[in-house]
């Protein structure tokens, strides 16, 4: 019987081959400087569309976002210097167009552009870089994370059921998401989903092996239908993830309910390659999805307005689907093209800069606008996959896997709502909705991948010392 420690850090057999030992900071200055000019691009055109002048926001917003970009830029240089260098530019771009759209919708429901702001974007932005660079210099090995297994679990739970205590607990649109104090608000699911990826991930790979190969089959008769681990390896992590699940449909916040369980589901699957696990989680999730049904009055709307969106009855009802309707006319005015940036009637949409912000930049970019922006999000997603078949440990694997599951996921989730794919649910996207917490959280989620992808990335000791005697030479 084996004795080695459960929560030391595991490595793979096998391994694949790191990544070379380019840094690329220039390239990836190259991109950043795109980014900021397609920023206050944006900005200037939303203005010449909604007043026939270039606005003032242009410089002082633009450049705003542009100094601080640059900084972070100059930071990674010094604590991260061989990260991957499409990280960071692909999430400037998509927080620079979310930044630009918020002001043309501010600017067109003000009615004067001159006083249009985005201030507190830009400063949440600021907040949520800072927080990314601290990440990176204090959290030098990511692996240490893997000690606090059950700690991290319970912090989920925490940072879940805070929104339903009595002082700070807020109610709002139907669903108890959110904490306030001091005249904030924060939503504690945002950042409960890396705590969990970080428990999940932790987990599984302590019991990879009893999860992958110790199961028990489940035969009638002579035939075989599906292998079970045992309960005791198995139970703590469908407890921690049930208790996760209960509070948000409790606190009515669907969507993160949906991200949290598919990416359990795609965590599971690369910690065990076994596709039957995948089967009996969609299995037990469409008999949970129909008692919640039954139990859950706004489960029951949210599936009434799914499926009856153009009913007049529906659309006109307290809560109704006027929003889903009206940002699917939106999207399909919007064409292939788009009206451009400022020409469309986004801003007359509810929540057209968080929940509907897709549907906004689907309007007045078009189709065209709106595949670049999905194909930069999936850029950070093959990153993140990246970086997990670059590390050797297990558990970088999972993590980095994990957190590249709630970008994919979260982006479905709110796509798939405006498309009538799944029912809508009121997730934000990543980077581009109005909003300090999911913002924050996504640059905590880019801080771990830049930090995990420099780790992967940058050459063994002997290599470092070996290219500083090759340049002493070739000097």
């Amino acid at each position: 019987m084996s004795t080695a420690d459960p929560q030391a850090p595991t490595k793979s057999p096998e391994a694949p081959t790191e990544l070379p030992p380019v840094k690329r900071r220039n390239a990836e200055l190259t991109l950043i400087c795109v980014t900021i000019v397609i920023t206050m691009a944006a900005i200037a055109v939303s203005g010449l569309n909604l007043d026939g002048q270039i606005p003032g926001a242009m410089w002082g917003y633009g450049l705003t976002f542009g100094a601080m970009a640059l900084a972070t830029h100059v930071a990674l240089r010094f604590i991260a210097p061989y990260a991957d260098p499409l990280i960071l530019p692909c999430a400037l771009f998509l927080n620079g167009i979310g930044v630009a759209m918020i002001w043309r919708l501010d600017a067109a429901e003000s009615g004067d552009i001159e006083h249009a702001g985005v201030g507190m974007q830009l400063i949440w932005t600021a907040i949520g870089m800072v927080l990314c660079i601290a990440l990176l210099f204090f959290l030098r090995e990511p692996r240490v994370l893997q000690r606090y297994t059950y700690i991290s679990a319970l912090s989920a739970i925490i940072l879940i059921a805070l929104p339903m205590l009595p002082v700070i607990g807020i109610s709002e649109y139907g669903a108890r998401r959110w904490i306030g104090f001091a005249g904030f608000t924060l939503q504690p699911s945002e950042f409960a989903k890396i705590a969990l990826v970080v428990f999940l991930s932790s987990y599984l790979v302590t019991k990879r092996q009893v999860l992958s190969l110790a199961a028990r089959q489940v035969k009638i008769g002579p035939v075989k239908i599906m292998e079970l681990p045992r309960a005791r390896d198995f139970m703590p992590m469908v407890v921690g993830w049930v208790a996760a699940i209960g509070l948000l449909v409790i606190t009515k916040d669907l969507g993160s309910s949906l991200l949290l369980f598919g990416t359990f589901l795609g965590m599971l699957y690369v910690a065990t390659q076994r596709s039957s696990w995948v089967v009996i989680g969609l299995t037990v999730f469409i008999a949970a999805a129909a008692v919640a049904f039954q139990l859950f009055w706004h489960f029951e709307q949210r599936v009434n307005i799914w499926f009856n969106a153009f009913d007049q009855e529906v659309y006109d009802a307290l809560g109704g689907s006027m929003q889903l309707v009206q940002g699917q006319i939106g999207m399909a005015y919007g064409g292939l093209f788009g009206t451009g940036m400022g020409g469309g009637q986004a801003h007359k949409i509810f929540a057209a800069d968080s929940d509907f912000i897709l549907a906004s930049l689907a309007e007045e970019l078009g189709l065209t606008g709106l595949m670049a922006i999905l194909v930069v999000i999936f850029i950070l997603v093959q990153r993140g996959m990246r970086i997990a078949l670059a590390s050797r440990e297990l558990f970088i694997k999972m993590l980095a896997s994990g957190l590249a599951f709630v970008m994919c996921f979260q982006v479905f989730v709110v796509l798939g709502g405006l498309v009538r794919i799944i029912p809508l649910t009121g997730m934000t996207t990543p980077f581009l909705a109005a909003g300090g917490s999911a913002l924050m959280a996504s640059w905590l989620m880019i801080g771990l991948l830049l930090r995990m992808s420099d780790n992967a990335r940058r050459p063994a000791p002997q290599a470092i010392q070996d290219e500083g005697a090759t340049q002493v030479i070739r000097r």
